[in-house]
């Protein structure tokens, strides 16, 4: 077989597979995650249950797949406002990272939900490595700025001292898991930006917190300058950068 042959097979199947995951990103969002079934996916496409089988061996896969693909695409958001402030201080680019991120999210609320339905954990890192790697991307942006910041203009920290040992032992495990690059201390204060964030978002992504606000930007806003507290930043508004 020759290398034209094999190199039209394979520019097929990827126009297959994309076929495939925009099939699949459809029903999610239009009819919600328990409609993205292998059969109806396979429908959507013009092909049979049996034959999807041809590219992902069962549902599992398939969502993975298509996980990876809504990981990739929000990392790219953050990526791309975080180099369109390349030369900005520090400050300024990790505002404009979560707001990214933020954008995103509101704009792609059944991706977003999606994404996050099923957290990543070491038991099913290895079937799934390709959402795995996907969301290594998605969770380097923030962490890098962190790093960073850390470097160049260290943010308090607790005392190891002031936290309960099972927590140390804990942060301790995860500062191994990123390689140093942030001390347990460190990585406790990140963590806890980072969960508060998230948090505040997927409220607002899931609705949680319509009864009492109609726009979260403000809220989201006042979340941001307490982070900035937190990690002795510069807060500015989104008018301003």
């Amino acid at each position: 077989m020759s290398a034209r042959t094999t190199s039209r097979r394979e520019r097929l199947r990827q126009a297959t597979l994309e076929e495939i995951h925009a099939a699949a990103r459809t029903l999610l969002v239009e009819k919600g995650p328990a409609a993205v079934t292998v059969n109806a996916v396979a429908r959507q496409v013009g092909m049979s249950g049996p034959a999807l089988y041809h590219y992902y061996a069962g549902h599992d896969q398939l969502v993975g797949a298509v996980t990876a693909d809504f990981f990739r695409e929000l990392a790219a958001a953050m990526e791309e406002a975080r180099d369109a402030r390349a030369e900005a201080p520090i400050d300024e680019r990790i505002l404009v990272v979560c707001r990214a991120m933020r954008t995103w999210a509101v704009d792609h609320p059944a991706e977003f939900g999606w994404i996050f339905a099923a957290p990543i954990t070491p038991s099913n890192r290895e079937q799934d490595s390709v959402r795995h790697q996907a969301a290594l991307r998605f969770e380097q942006v923030l962490l890098d700025l962190t790093v960073e910041l850390w470097q160049t203009r260290p943010f308090p920290v607790p005392r190891p001292a002031e936290l309960p040992q099972s927590l140390r032992d804990q942060l301790a495990t995860y500062a191994d898991t990123i390689e140093g690059r942030l001390p347990p201390e460190a990585a406790h204060v990140f963590l806890k930006c980072w969960t508060r964030l998230y948090g505040l978002l997927c409220m607002e992504v899931l609705h949680q917190l319509d009864f009492a606000y109609s726009d979260l930007e403000p809220v989201f806003e006042e979340c941001l300058r307490d982070l900035a507290d937190v990690l002795a930043l510069e807060y500015s508004g989104p008018s301003a950068v």
